[in-house]
């Protein structure tokens, strides 16, 4: 029986590039009648339903006509920028990437933009990808992803960018290190109640603005992402599904500090070795 559930899985098991975006939540419904209660939460809830909206609206696809990369997104709930409102806004987006690739960097950003009808990112943060147990974050790790921001600040596709959970030495060594300086750093307030004194007083000299967190060290796990997923698409095999980043953006209304407009865009791939 041809139901969206089939048509779904028959598109996912022959693309091997995902992307998804949830659109806005901001006047999304569903996402409302409950409060998840962590990012990783609000992020699996949001594959889930969006995946499990766009199957139902699914045409049916010619078997020798399946894309290999599925855009998966529901375009009554994506609201992009207007040119008239461009400069009321500020487009802020978080990435969190799983490896050291900087295509993925320039991948993201490029599709934030096209998605948001933006030629340009206010501010991107990045998130360090998780490290293995045991290992610590280091400049080695930073430099590919600070330069592949770098090159996006110089070819004006985003207009200042900051980092994540990095502590005071570590921020002085990127510091000294960049040619485009952070213009912020998230703290997470979990694992620190008040913002270290030397971190403070070394953001406050080379005016890098200290900002703050709730999101875990992986904000999505490979085994909830490929759940969430499987819960949308009943029957599909997710085991060869990897996610290569996730994006959340929020956008602004600089004058009265509103959330117009937020949302995540994810991109997976799948290993068909």
């Amino acid at each position: 029986m041809d139901t969206p559930q089939n048509k779904a899985k028959l598109l996912l098991n022959h693309a091997t590039t995902l992307n998804l975006h949830t659109g806005n939540l901001v006047n999304r419904s569903r996402l409302k009648k409950k409060c998840p209660s962590s990012p990783s939460e609000e992020l699996q809830d949001c594959i889930r339903a969006t995946l499990s909206e766009w199957s139902a609206t699914i045409l049916p696809t010619p078997e020798n006509e399946l894309p290999t990369v599925l855009d998966c997104s529901i375009s009554q709930a994506t609201d992009a920028i207007t040119p008239e409102e461009r400069e009321e806004l500020k487009v802020s987006v978080k990435l969190f990437i799983s490896g050291s690739d900087c295509s993925s960097i320039r991948n993201a950003v490029d599709m934030a933009c096209l998605s948001l009808g933006v030629s340009q990112l206010d501010s991107v943060i990045i998130a360090p990808p998780p490290l293995p147990e045991g290992d610590a974050l280091t400049l080695g790790h930073l430099q590919p992803l600070w330069a592949g921001l770098e090159s996006l600040v110089q070819g004006q596709k985003i207009a200042a960018i900051g980092t994540s959970d990095l502590d005071k030495a570590l921020l002085e060594q990127l510091y000294n290190w960049a040619k485009v300086k952070p213009s912020s750093n998230q703290v997470n307030l979990a694992s620190c109640c008040v913002m270290p004194p030397d971190l403070t007083a070394f953001a406050k000299e080379f005016d890098i603005q200290l900002l703050t967190h709730n999101d875990p060290k992986e904000l999505i796990s490979a085994t909830s992402f490929q759940e969430a997923v499987q819960e949308s698409t009943e029957d599909l095999q997710v085991a060869d599904w990897g996610l290569e980043w996730v994006l959340r953006y929020s956008i602004i209304v600089k004058s009265r500090g509103i959330i117009k407009s937020k949302g995540y865009l994810v991109q997976a791939k799948r290993n068909t070795l």
